[in-house]
């Protein structure tokens, strides 16, 4: 079906930021390098650079899968988070679950809560299993604990109580009487957010919703209006489990973008299966792997019939109890950075250059990463990159990788294939 206006698809990731303009005939595509921590400004300079490549100042609409939620998580560098829980919950974000990452390790760390201890207040309420109300809290001790909540002066404030999916007017009467003691934070309601049972995930979920909340709602905030002024007539999100939701809808449950770039990747890679199936009249069943590499990292994903869709996901040692696609990430990119360990093995990743300073073939970098190996070995044409619309060098890539060649006895060239060598390992190993 022919859009009846032109459609700009959108995937910012750590390093570059991709877009393609689609009318139903025309397919024009581009990039630019992504600019964080402002990711809006590089996404609104390539919309400009497309639409002046389409030469039309036609309305178009907006649809954009991001990394900013999980990068705020990965990164932490979200906001400021005061749980609010039933009297006696207070820690389960630390007790979590007996399940250990490595079973044998007796040194395994968990990453720390989300929110400290000293940010978690407890209400004297309880709700039965069956939703039945043991215990109302009072005007008082609701005014109360807002006042408490106030005094942390929170970002984001989540509330979480004991069997709220049952009966959410608990929290509802909470989130109120916050809102108004503190006029403008961001609330998030474990009965909006996963209305079902199991402490642990429905808290740490709820938790990370309000912790990426402010960070998103700034960054949609902001793209909006300035895409608007552009043309955009609406602008869409690329949930986590491959399908889209409104800007608005994004901002205030975050917890569904967590994945919303590797799962635009996968959704694409589905279509065009789909596509070449009936191209070639085939008619088995789809049986794939998806393949995703950007700068900063790998997906994979498993295809049977449909991607597959999951609930039960971990970002970063955190639950993410919410529907997203079955996907594998590891840290190989481009920009995935060479290095030798405490034990003097060659090592690639997860650590990237990102966007800022890049590789060291761009100019500003000094470490050397995977493009820098492949511009060394000649898989990239140097005057082709980015379309030539960027300049690299063979020569300062050569530079960054000669110290890491010395120290492990090789040619620059053979040290640019060991980093080849590895990161390819690496990859493989996740498919």
């Amino acid at each position: 079906m022919t859009p009846r206006r032109p459609v700009i698809g959108v995937d910012t990731g750590g390093t570059f930021t991709d877009l393609v303009l689609y009318d139903g005939s025309t397919v024009l595509t581009h990039k630019v390098p992504s600019t964080p921590p402002r990711f809006e400004d590089g996404v609104l300079e390539g919309i400009r650079e497309l639409l002046g490549m389409y030469g039309s100042s036609a309305s178009f609409d907006l649809a954009h899968s991001t990394t900013v939620a999980t990068n705020a998580l990965l990164e932490r560098r979200g906001a400021k988070v005061t749980l609010i829980t039933t009297r006696g919950f207070r820690d389960v974000l630390e007790i979590g679950r007996q399940n250990r990452p490595s079973l044998y390790d007796l040194c395994t760390q968990r990453p720390p809560a989300m929110t400290p201890r000293n940010r978690r207040l407890e209400l004297d309420e309880r709700v039965a299993a069956d939703g039945t109300v043991l215990k109302s809290p009072g005007r008082k001790e609701i005014q109360s604990i807002a006042e408490r909540t106030g005094r942390t002066r929170p970002e984001a404030v989540a509330v979480c109580l004991l069997f709220s999916f049952h009966h959410p007017e608990h929290e509802r009467e909470i989130a109120a009487a916050v809102q108004k003691k503190c006029p403008g934070v961001f609330v998030t309601l474990s009965s909006d957010v996963m209305p079902e049972f199991r402490e642990y995930e429905r808290t740490a979920t709820t938790v990370l919703n309000a912790y990426v909340g402010p960070v998103m709602q700034r960054y949609l905030g902001e793209l909006g209006a300035q895409a608007c002024s552009l043309g955009a007539t609406a602008l869409r999100v690329v949930r986590s489990d491959g399908g889209v939701m409104s800007a608005e809808a994004a901002g205030r449950m975050p917890v569904h973008t967590v994945l919303s770039g590797p799962a635009a990747g996968v959704a694409g890679a589905a279509a065009i299966a789909r596509q070449s199936r009936t191209t070639n009249r085939r008619k088995e069943p789809l049986n794939l792997v998806t393949f995703d590499m950007g700068g900063t990292s790998t997906d994979v994903a498993l295809i049977e019939l449909t991607p597959q869709i999951t609930t039960e996901y971990e970002l970063n040692g955190h639950p993410v109890r919410v529907p997203v696609l079955d996907i594998h990430t590891v840290g190989a990119g481009g920009g995935s950075i060479a290095f030798l360990d405490e034990g003097g093995m060659l090592r690639v990743g997860p650590e990237s250059a990102g966007a800022d300073p890049g590789p060291a073939c761009c100019g500003k970098g000094k470490r050397p990463t995977v493009t820098d190996a492949n511009l060394v070995l000649g898989r990239i044409v140097p005057r082709h990159y980015l379309g030539g619309r960027m300049k690299v060098s063979p020569e300062l890539a050569a530079e960054a990788i000669k110290p890491l060649a010395r120290r492990i006895g090789r040619s620059v060239e053979k040290a640019a294939e060991a980093i080849i060598e590895i990161v390819n390992a690496n990859m493989e190993r996740a498919i």
